[in-house]
Protein backbone atom coordinates (compact mmCIF):
# COMPACT_ATOMS: atom_id res chain seq x y z
CA UNK A 1 0.00 0.00 0.00
CA UNK A 2 1.81 3.79 -1.04
CA UNK A 3 2.63 6.02 1.84
CA UNK A 4 0.94 8.91 2.40
CA UNK A 5 2.60 12.35 1.46
CA UNK A 6 2.46 14.08 4.44
CA UNK A 7 0.93 18.10 3.95
CA UNK A 8 4.62 19.96 3.38
CA UNK A 9 2.74 22.81 3.61
CA UNK A 10 1.10 22.32 6.95
CA UNK A 11 4.07 20.58 8.28
CA UNK A 12 6.21 24.08 7.96
CA UNK A 13 3.87 26.08 9.17
CA UNK A 14 3.83 23.76 12.34
CA UNK A 15 8.05 24.55 12.69
CA UNK A 16 7.40 28.23 12.17
CA UNK A 17 4.54 28.65 14.65
CA UNK A 18 6.47 26.54 17.22
CA UNK A 19 9.08 29.27 16.56
CA UNK A 20 6.70 31.91 17.68
CA UNK A 21 4.55 29.84 19.89
CA UNK A 22 2.30 32.75 18.37
CA UNK A 23 -0.50 32.92 15.07
CA UNK A 24 0.16 36.17 14.71
CA UNK A 25 4.28 36.08 14.50
CA UNK A 26 3.80 33.06 12.17
CA UNK A 27 1.55 34.28 9.85
CA UNK A 28 3.83 37.36 9.38
CA UNK A 29 7.10 35.41 8.60
CA UNK A 30 5.02 33.40 6.32
CA UNK A 31 3.14 35.99 4.44
CA UNK A 32 -0.40 34.64 4.62
CA UNK A 33 -3.08 35.86 7.21
CA UNK A 34 -3.52 34.30 11.04
CA UNK A 35 -6.55 32.12 10.15
CA UNK A 36 -4.57 30.56 7.45
CA UNK A 37 -1.76 29.60 9.54
CA UNK A 38 -4.60 28.04 12.11
CA UNK A 39 -5.99 26.35 9.12
CA UNK A 40 -2.67 24.46 8.18
CA UNK A 41 -2.30 23.43 11.97
CA UNK A 42 -5.83 21.93 12.15
CA UNK A 43 -5.21 20.00 8.70
CA UNK A 44 -1.95 18.49 9.84
CA UNK A 45 -3.69 17.73 13.50
CA UNK A 46 -6.39 16.10 11.26
CA UNK A 47 -3.25 14.04 9.21
CA UNK A 48 -1.71 13.04 12.47
CA UNK A 49 -5.08 12.17 14.29
CA UNK A 50 -3.46 14.19 17.63
CA UNK A 51 -3.11 17.80 19.00
CA UNK A 52 0.42 19.76 18.43
CA UNK A 53 -0.67 22.93 20.35
CA UNK A 54 -2.47 23.54 23.65
CA UNK A 55 -4.32 27.17 22.98
CA UNK A 56 -4.43 29.69 25.65
CA UNK A 57 -5.55 33.12 25.58
CA UNK A 58 -1.99 34.22 25.92
CA UNK A 59 -0.41 32.22 22.99
CA UNK A 60 0.59 28.95 22.46
CA UNK A 61 2.69 26.05 24.37
CA UNK A 62 3.14 22.37 22.31
CA UNK A 63 1.74 19.15 23.31
CA UNK A 64 3.51 16.20 24.13
CA UNK A 65 3.44 14.91 20.99
CA UNK A 66 4.25 18.01 19.50
CA UNK A 67 7.16 18.53 21.22
CA UNK A 68 8.54 15.06 19.72
CA UNK A 69 7.48 15.95 16.30
CA UNK A 70 9.51 19.05 16.19
CA UNK A 71 13.22 18.22 15.92
CA UNK A 72 12.79 15.34 13.52
CA UNK A 73 10.86 18.04 11.04
CA UNK A 74 12.91 20.86 11.58
CA UNK A 75 15.80 18.64 10.78
CA UNK A 76 14.31 17.61 7.38
CA UNK A 77 13.45 20.84 6.73
CA UNK A 78 17.00 22.20 7.93
CA UNK A 79 18.33 19.38 5.19
CA UNK A 80 15.51 20.23 2.65
CA UNK A 81 16.54 24.40 2.63
CA UNK A 82 20.60 23.97 2.87
CA UNK A 83 20.46 21.40 -0.33
CA UNK A 84 18.27 23.65 -2.63
CA UNK A 85 19.95 27.15 -0.70
CA UNK A 86 23.12 25.19 -2.26
CA UNK A 87 22.51 24.68 -5.55
CA UNK A 88 20.58 27.98 -6.05
CA UNK A 89 24.53 29.78 -4.79
CA UNK A 90 26.09 27.31 -7.41
CA UNK A 91 23.61 28.01 -10.49
CA UNK A 92 22.16 31.23 -9.86
CA UNK A 93 22.51 34.86 -11.85
CA UNK A 94 22.03 37.67 -10.83
CA UNK A 95 20.72 40.06 -13.10
CA UNK A 96 22.14 43.60 -13.26
CA UNK A 97 20.99 46.95 -15.22
CA UNK A 98 23.34 49.56 -15.91
CA UNK A 99 24.18 52.58 -18.10
CA UNK A 100 26.83 52.25 -20.40
CA UNK A 101 28.14 55.98 -18.58
CA UNK A 102 29.20 53.71 -15.51
CA UNK A 103 30.82 50.67 -17.45
CA UNK A 104 34.11 51.85 -16.85
CA UNK A 105 34.27 51.71 -13.46
CA UNK A 106 31.84 49.02 -13.31
CA UNK A 107 33.75 46.12 -15.13
CA UNK A 108 37.03 46.87 -12.96
CA UNK A 109 34.23 45.74 -9.96
CA UNK A 110 33.44 43.02 -11.55
CA UNK A 111 36.08 40.90 -12.48
CA UNK A 112 37.03 41.53 -8.82
CA UNK A 113 33.92 40.25 -7.78
CA UNK A 114 34.56 37.36 -10.29
CA UNK A 115 37.77 36.44 -8.33
CA UNK A 116 37.10 37.69 -4.97
CA UNK A 117 33.62 35.64 -5.20
CA UNK A 118 33.23 32.85 -7.90
CA UNK A 119 29.42 31.91 -6.49
CA UNK A 120 27.97 35.40 -7.15
CA UNK A 121 27.19 35.17 -11.28
CA UNK A 122 26.49 38.43 -12.29
CA UNK A 123 24.66 38.68 -15.81
CA UNK A 124 25.00 41.99 -17.18
CA UNK A 125 22.68 44.23 -19.43
CA UNK A 126 23.81 47.82 -20.23
CA UNK A 127 21.79 50.50 -21.63
CA UNK A 128 21.80 54.22 -21.87
CA UNK A 129 18.46 53.85 -19.33
CA UNK A 130 19.24 55.76 -16.14
CA UNK A 131 16.37 54.00 -14.18
CA UNK A 132 14.58 50.77 -13.70
CA UNK A 133 11.40 49.77 -12.68
CA UNK A 134 10.97 46.37 -10.69
CA UNK A 135 7.17 46.15 -11.40
CA UNK A 136 8.40 45.46 -15.50
CA UNK A 137 11.52 44.80 -15.44
CA UNK A 138 13.32 41.20 -14.51
CA UNK A 139 16.64 42.69 -12.61
CA UNK A 140 17.03 41.85 -9.49
CA UNK A 141 19.12 45.08 -9.19
CA UNK A 142 20.74 48.33 -10.87
CA UNK A 143 23.33 50.84 -10.93
CA UNK A 144 21.18 53.60 -10.94
CA UNK A 145 22.64 57.55 -12.37
CA UNK A 146 20.76 60.41 -11.02
CA UNK A 147 20.96 63.98 -11.04
CA UNK A 148 19.47 64.41 -7.75
CA UNK A 149 20.24 62.75 -4.82
CA UNK A 150 18.04 59.19 -3.82
CA UNK A 151 19.25 58.71 -0.12
CA UNK A 152 16.10 58.97 0.77
CA UNK A 153 14.48 56.20 -1.05
CA UNK A 154 14.66 52.21 0.73
CA UNK A 155 16.55 49.75 -1.16
CA UNK A 156 19.11 52.12 -2.61
CA UNK A 157 22.75 52.96 -1.64
CA UNK A 158 25.03 56.02 -3.06
CA UNK A 159 27.95 54.18 -4.47
CA UNK A 160 30.23 57.91 -5.88
CA UNK A 161 29.26 61.12 -6.38
CA UNK A 162 30.23 62.41 -9.60
CA UNK A 163 33.20 65.06 -9.92
CA UNK A 164 33.94 66.30 -13.09
CA UNK A 165 37.49 67.04 -14.46
CA UNK A 166 39.14 67.15 -17.80
CA UNK A 167 41.31 64.43 -19.01
CA UNK A 168 43.38 63.44 -22.31
CA UNK A 169 45.27 61.06 -23.48
CA UNK A 170 49.22 60.98 -22.30
CA UNK A 171 50.64 61.08 -26.22
CA UNK A 172 48.36 64.51 -26.71
CA UNK A 173 49.77 66.12 -23.44
CA UNK A 174 52.67 68.66 -24.35
CA UNK A 175 52.86 70.03 -20.64
CA UNK A 176 52.05 74.00 -21.77
CA UNK A 177 48.16 73.12 -21.36
CA UNK A 178 48.98 75.36 -18.32
CA UNK A 179 50.56 77.98 -18.86
CA UNK A 180 50.89 81.39 -15.99
CA UNK A 181 47.89 79.88 -14.82
CA UNK A 182 45.50 80.14 -17.78
CA UNK A 183 44.15 77.83 -20.12
CA UNK A 184 45.69 76.92 -23.31
CA UNK A 185 43.77 74.69 -25.26
CA UNK A 186 43.54 76.16 -28.70
CA UNK A 187 44.66 73.43 -30.85
CA UNK A 188 42.63 70.58 -28.85
CA UNK A 189 38.97 69.58 -29.69
CA UNK A 190 36.66 69.68 -26.27
CA UNK A 191 34.71 66.56 -26.15
CA UNK A 192 30.86 66.75 -24.83
CA UNK A 193 29.10 63.77 -23.12
CA UNK A 194 25.96 66.00 -24.06
CA UNK A 195 25.37 68.31 -26.92
CA UNK A 196 24.58 70.71 -24.48
CA UNK A 197 28.10 72.03 -23.14
CA UNK A 198 26.82 72.17 -19.27
CA UNK A 199 29.63 69.76 -17.91
CA UNK A 200 32.54 71.66 -19.38
CA UNK A 201 30.32 75.06 -18.25
CA UNK A 202 30.26 74.08 -14.78
CA UNK A 203 34.02 73.05 -14.47
CA UNK A 204 35.01 76.25 -16.77
CA UNK A 205 33.02 78.43 -13.60
CA UNK A 206 33.90 76.59 -10.95
CA UNK A 207 37.73 76.24 -12.41
CA UNK A 208 37.60 79.74 -13.31
CA UNK A 209 39.46 78.41 -16.37
CA UNK A 210 37.12 80.53 -19.99
CA UNK A 211 36.39 78.37 -22.71
CA UNK A 212 34.77 80.67 -24.69
CA UNK A 213 37.46 81.44 -27.35
CA UNK A 214 37.27 77.97 -27.87
CA UNK A 215 35.54 76.67 -31.12
CA UNK A 216 36.57 72.95 -31.60
CA UNK A 217 33.62 71.02 -30.06
CA UNK A 218 32.68 67.63 -30.61
CA UNK A 219 29.40 65.61 -29.17
CA UNK A 220 28.99 62.63 -27.56
CA UNK A 221 25.23 60.69 -26.83
CA UNK A 222 26.81 59.11 -23.43
CA UNK A 223 30.05 59.89 -21.26
CA UNK A 224 31.94 56.18 -22.06
CA UNK A 225 32.11 57.47 -25.90
CA UNK A 226 33.33 60.64 -24.84
CA UNK A 227 36.19 58.89 -22.29
CA UNK A 228 37.02 56.45 -25.19
CA UNK A 229 37.15 59.08 -27.69
CA UNK A 230 39.49 61.42 -25.11
CA UNK A 231 41.96 57.59 -25.01
CA UNK A 232 42.08 57.72 -28.74
CA UNK A 233 43.38 61.08 -29.33
CA UNK A 234 40.23 62.94 -30.50
CA UNK A 235 40.57 65.70 -28.06
CA UNK A 236 40.45 66.34 -24.01
CA UNK A 237 37.00 65.22 -22.47
CA UNK A 238 35.20 66.30 -19.12
CA UNK A 239 35.25 62.83 -17.25
CA UNK A 240 33.91 62.16 -13.63
CA UNK A 241 37.06 60.83 -11.57
CA UNK A 242 35.43 57.68 -10.43
CA UNK A 243 34.74 56.73 -13.94
CA UNK A 244 38.43 57.07 -14.98
CA UNK A 245 40.06 55.88 -12.12
CA UNK A 246 41.21 52.55 -14.06
CA UNK A 247 42.18 54.78 -16.85
CA UNK A 248 44.52 57.02 -15.43
CA UNK A 249 45.66 54.06 -13.17
CA UNK A 250 46.56 52.29 -16.18
CA UNK A 251 47.95 55.56 -18.10
CA UNK A 252 45.43 55.45 -21.23
CA UNK A 253 44.37 59.02 -19.85
CA UNK A 254 46.01 61.63 -17.12
CA UNK A 255 44.12 64.84 -15.52
CA UNK A 256 45.83 67.95 -16.62
CA UNK A 257 44.28 70.12 -14.23
CA UNK A 258 43.90 69.78 -10.49
CA UNK A 259 40.39 71.45 -10.38
CA UNK A 260 37.08 68.65 -10.51
CA UNK A 261 33.56 70.07 -9.78
CA UNK A 262 31.04 68.28 -7.66
CA UNK A 263 27.76 68.18 -9.48
CA UNK A 264 25.42 67.26 -6.89
CA UNK A 265 24.43 63.86 -9.18
CA UNK A 266 25.61 60.28 -7.93
CA UNK A 267 25.51 56.86 -8.95
CA UNK A 268 23.44 54.29 -7.06
CA UNK A 269 22.73 50.80 -6.35
CA UNK A 270 18.99 50.11 -6.71
CA UNK A 271 17.83 46.38 -5.53
CA UNK A 272 14.74 44.45 -5.85
CA UNK A 273 12.95 44.12 -2.79
CA UNK A 274 10.16 42.53 -1.45
CA UNK A 275 8.90 38.50 -0.88
CA UNK A 276 11.28 36.00 -2.49
CA UNK A 277 14.81 37.74 -3.22
CA UNK A 278 17.43 36.80 -5.05
CA UNK A 279 19.20 34.14 -2.83
CA UNK A 280 22.53 35.65 -3.65
CA UNK A 281 21.05 39.25 -3.36
CA UNK A 282 22.32 40.40 0.48
CA UNK A 283 25.62 39.10 -0.54
CA UNK A 284 25.79 41.32 -4.02
CA UNK A 285 24.70 44.12 -1.68
CA UNK A 286 27.39 43.75 0.87
CA UNK A 287 29.97 43.51 -1.51
CA UNK A 288 29.27 46.66 -3.64
CA UNK A 289 28.58 49.02 -0.30
CA UNK A 290 30.92 46.82 1.93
Amino acid sequence: MPKRTPPLQALHAFVVTSRYLNLTHAAKELFVTQGAVSRQIATLEAYLGFRLFHRHARGLTLTRQGRMLLPEVQSAFDQLFHATEKLCHENAEIHLKAPTCSIRWLLPQLIRLRKEQPALNVALTTTTDHSVDFNTEHYDAAIVFSQTPLTHLPDTHLLFSERLSPVIAPHLYTGDILTRGECSLQDLTLLHPTPDKTDWALWSQTASVPLESLTRHQYFDTMELAISAAIQGFGIAIADCTLVEEDIRMKRLLRPFSQTVNTGAGYYLHYRSGKNPHPLLSELITWFTG
